[in-house]
């Protein structure tokens, strides 16, 4: 899959929440995505928005690994004096 262009790209539409509370990951999301059945989902609220963040377990951990050594790089850094 080709990186996004842009935002209505990335809309994949609507789900309906189920009377057990299940959601059905539109095809194209899992194709995209290359979501299989019995991958694992991490699924966390949203810090500031009344919502939820999807994605693989595995990604999800890439990214916050990433994210780690990024902030590790920002506080190395040497301060600049104005």
């Amino acid at each position: 899959m080709g990186e996004k262009s842009n935002f209505d790209d990335c809309l994949y539409g609507t789900v309906t929440v189920g009377e057990r509370g299940q959601i059905v990951i539109p095809a194209d999301a899992r194709r995209d995505l290359n979501i299989k059945q019995g991958d694992k989902l991490l699924i966390m609220r949203h810090p500031v928005t009344e919502s939820l963040m999807v994605g693989k377990l595995e990604a999800m951990l890439g990214f916050f690994e990433f994210m780690t050594n990024r902030l590790k790089n920002v506080e190395d850094a040497p301060v600049e004096e104005s």
